[in-house]
């Protein structure tokens, strides 16, 4: 009964994100014109998710973040998972495909041994942010002991990378930031990590058509 109360507690959170990106300011993906068509995504990843056969768009940061609070959240190990959703990532700077790097939200920073047999896991002395990459796919996982919601912009800060309306980490220029098929017309630090968004950022020219996947059943 707990469990199910519980499960119950993360769907209804999830959804209220769910709602919430759906009411956030956007426009009809027409408004940019001409679209460059997006590149094949890559071969299919640990998570089966597509990884971009592309350079990571900045390097972790783990190092710039050291396990201390960021926006008030918490670097631990092994807490309580209490909220639980997945969402997808796709960089673009002048219309070519940058990685999110694996690692995000991970201290120290993650290497082989967190790795063995290709899967990933957690070693002796590692914490986890509650906004994380396990592998460089684009999935970030949300994962909170207490139901809250995030935004973009926390999880550039827990990366230590900028971002704003003109700049994408070390990338400068115009934002433009389209939030499952239809253009974000406001700051992209305010784009809800709602449960299953696909959100797609680009930095200059060529304009590339927004990417998506196909979500994994345990996603």
């Amino acid at each position: 009964m707990r469990r199910s109360r519980l499960l119950a507690a993360v769907l209804a959170a999830a959804g209220s994100l769910a709602a919430a990106a759906a009411a956030g300011p956007t426009r009809p993906l027409s408004t940019l014109g001409l679209l460059r068509p997006a590149p094949p995504p890559g071969r299919l990843g640990p998570e089966l998710v597509p990884v971009p056969d592309a350079p990571p768009l900045a390097p972790a940061g783990a190092e710039r973040t050291r396990g201390r609070p960021i926006d008030g959240i918490r670097c631990r190990s092994n807490e309580p998972m209490l909220f639980h959703v997945h969402v997808h990532l796709t960089l673009f700077v002048d219309g070519k495909p940058r990685a999110v790097p694996a690692g995000i939200g991970i201290w120290p920073p993650v290497g082989p041994r967190n790795y063995r047999d290709g899967q990933f896991g957690e070693v002796p002395g590692n914490c986890l942010y509650w906004l994380v990459t396990r592998y460089a796919d684009g999935l970030v996982h949300v994962e909170a002991p207490v139901r809250r919601s995030f935004v973009l912009g926390e999880l550039f800060d827990v990366w230590g990378q900028p971002l704003g309306r003109s700049r994408l980490g070390p990338a400068r220029g115009p934002v433009t930031a389209i939030v499952d098929g239809r253009v974000w017309t406001g700051d992209p630090r305010a784009i809800p990590l709602a449960a299953h968004a696909q959100i797609q950022l680009e930095v200059g020219r060529p304009l590339v058509a927004p990417e998506r996947i196909d979500w994994p059943g345990r996603y």
